[in-house]
């Protein structure tokens, strides 16, 4: 059975173990910098995101880290799903389902405007997924993001 629960700071090693198995999944690997103690700090000290945790018979197996967005044309805040991720062994038992799923309760729940993540362009096995549940590309739209040299640049302007 699936039990879907916050995460807690014990979870931060495991959270941090299906993070690098998502980063070898997306061909990112080279990319993860955060260590358990980093998690341990941004997620359940200062609070700048959140983590459910799916369970199945009681063995840690997937995640979804969200945190709080805000739409402006809507006038309310929403969730943006950074991560969701089940363990290659465990993927096809609905867990990514339910994961989302829970995610949307807290939607409603919050009276939030909309749940949204982004999705490699290569990865037709999730894309596949998140058509089957109704969910919509957003045709037209491409993420831009500043990082280390560049961030640091315009800070200084």
């Amino acid at each position: 059975m699936i039990s879907i629960r916050e995460a807690q700071k014990k979870d931060a090693k495991h959270i941090h173990r299906l993070i690098t198995e998502l980063a070898v999944y997306e061909k990112l690997e080279h990319e993860v910098k955060a260590t358990i103690k980093d998690l341990e700090i941004s997620i359940f000290d200062k609070k700048q995101a959140k983590v459910l945790i799916a369970e199945l018979d009681n063995e840690i197996v997937a995640y979804a880290l969200y945190f709080e967005s805000y739409s402006t044309f809507l006038a309310k805040a929403g969730i943006y799903l950074e991560d969701l991720y089940v363990e290659r062994s465990h993927r096809g038992k609905g867990i990514g389902k339910t994961l989302l799923a829970r995610l949307a309760k807290i939607t409603i729940e919050n009276n939030y405007g909309r749940l949204e993540w982004a999705v490699l362009d290569w990865n037709s096995p999730a894309i596949d997924f998140y058509k089957s549940i109704g969910a919509n590309p957003m045709e037209g739209w491409t993420v831009n993001r500043l990082t280390g040299k560049a961030l640091n640049e315009l800070s200084k302007k």
